[in-house]
């Protein structure tokens, strides 16, 4: 799962971002402040990505920008502003951010940009959790560096759980994302497909390390 640095100090906009991406798929961290960002990107998890706002209320962006910079050059950072003019576009690029865009935006254009850095970096169409490595493109899975031979339903229906990570998904949602809304059988199908896919996996119900049932109302996949 790719990790995302979110530096935005408005709550709003923030928290607006944030749920909206982590309901996509991605693991995002969210900075309210300049030097904040600086000690996330440089005492955790490095990201994958930073999404950085110009406008902060202890450091200017672009100050961000070139310590992020000198962490790693290579680092994807995307720069959200309210200035969108042409000079404070070119300024921004030249300072060494990937992609700009300007205030007010669109969370679906946020995430093409995100998506798109992501794959110029490297970073997605894989995701790891522990021992087990999904190809998002080519539909695939790995456990322990072995490919898992496993059906078109039974890759679809590790694909729909391994989207959110730590989301609860219903029988019915389930149904729809994997068979599609016209499908008419029972909710029990799920059910036995996530024995057969538990089975692949070596999951034990009582153990889980991937799927956990979450009683009376579904599943969800467990993993960073």
């Amino acid at each position: 799962m790719a990790r995302i640095l979110l530096v935005e100090d408005d709550p709003q906009v923030g928290e607006l971002v944030k749920r909206f991406l982590e309901k996509e798929g991605l693991k995002v961290a969210w900075a309210r402040a300049g030097r904040e960002a600086l000690e996330r990107a440089w005492q955790g998890p490095r990201p994958d990505l930073v999404v950085l706002d110009r406008g902060l209320p202890d450091l200017e962006g672009l100050e961000v920008l070139r310590s992020l910079r000198e962490l790693d050059p290579l680092l994807p950072v995307l720069l959200l502003t309210g200035r969108a003019d042409e000079a404070s576009r070119v300024e921004g690029l030249l300072e060494g951010a990937d992609d700009y865009l300007g205030k007010p935006f669109s969370l679906k254009e946020l995430l093409a940009r995100i998506r798109a850095l992501l794959r110029r970096a490297g970073k997605e169409g894989r995701r790891r959790f522990g021992p087990l490595e999904l190809d998002l493109e080519g539909r695939k899975a790995y456990l322990e560096g072995e490919p898992l031979r496993l059906s078109a339903t039974e890759m679809g229906l590790l694909l729909a759980l391994a989207q959110a990570p730590g989301r609860v998904y219903t029988r019915e949602e389930l149904l729809e994302r994997v068979w599609g809304p016209e499908f008419e059988g029972s909710e029990r199908v799920v059910d036995a497909y996530v024995r057969l896919l538990r089975k692949k996996l070596g999951d034990h119900p009582r153990a889980p390390r991937f799927i956990e049932t979450v009683v009376g109302v579904g599943y969800r996949f467990l993993g960073e």
